[in-house]
């Protein structure tokens, strides 16, 4: 590792000495310094830059525009009741597998008595599983979620069937801002190691350019929005 070390500091002072650069460049370091803590932002399309409520029915619009199925609720103490609803009037076994996640767990889950509630990462033969996003994308219905206990990434291939909640007010109008609220949520240094950004339920085109839902991953994206807070 010390001759690696060593060859790639000769090979950099050799560029350093043709461009006629001081190894010690105290003006050129700070410059670097202040282009790395000051990085300029990208061009950002303006069309997640709305209102609130715009914000959060472009999300909608386009969610669905990419096969996702979406519904709104009041607070977490409903979200029972419509996992309950989603899974029968799909004639789906009455089961669900969620992490721990502490706002899905806020809800009163032994309310929808028939319903099962299944904890941990998903071992692939859960038919539904559901998860929380931290934020969402409302130029492209994209909701990202992020690894863990709370919500663990099985859950968000593994199932036929993914439902994701997501907080209204969590809502961003481009992906840039949504990375700025990851960076600050974590802390430099400590980005989660999984960054999911899921865009509709899995799809494929590849055999006879037929669109197939499910190729690899859920066949199924169904988004539960939040206005609790929002």
């Amino acid at each position: 590792m010390a001759d690696r070390a060593n060859a790639r500091a000769g090979i950099l002072d050799r560029i350093r000495a043709v461009n006629g650069r001081a190894l010690a460049d105290a003006e050129r370091r700070h410059a670097v310094s202040e282009r790395l803590a000051n990085a300029p932002l990208g061009v950002v399309p303006q069309r997640g830059q709305l209102p609130k409520e715009a914000r959060q029915a472009l999300f909608i619009d386009k969610a669905e525009g990419v096969q996702a199925t979406v519904e709104r609720v009041s607070s977490y103490a409903a979200l029972p009741e419509c996992v309950s609803r989603y899974l029968r009037e799909r004639n789906l076994p009455a089961a669900i597998r969620i992490g721990n996640d502490a706002r899905l767990r806020s809800a009163d889950w032994q309310a929808a008595a028939s319903l099962s509630v299944v904890d941990g990462a998903s071992d692939g033969l859960d038919m539904a599983g559901l998860s929380h996003a931290i934020a969402g994308v409302a130029e492209t219905g994209t909701v990202v979620l992020t690894a863990g206990a709370d919500n663990p990434t099985t859950i968000n291939f593994l199932p036929e069937y993914h439902l994701v909640v997501i907080n209204g007010a969590d809502i961003e109008g481009d992906m840039e801002a949504v990375w700025r609220r990851v960076r600050q949520m974590f802390g430099k240094g400590k980005m989660s190691r999984v960054v999911n950004f899921v865009t509709g339920p899995s799809r494929s085109a590849d055999i006879e350019q037929t669109l197939l839902l499910g190729a690899h991953g859920p066949r199924a994206l169904h988004i539960i929005v939040v206005d609790e807070g929002s």
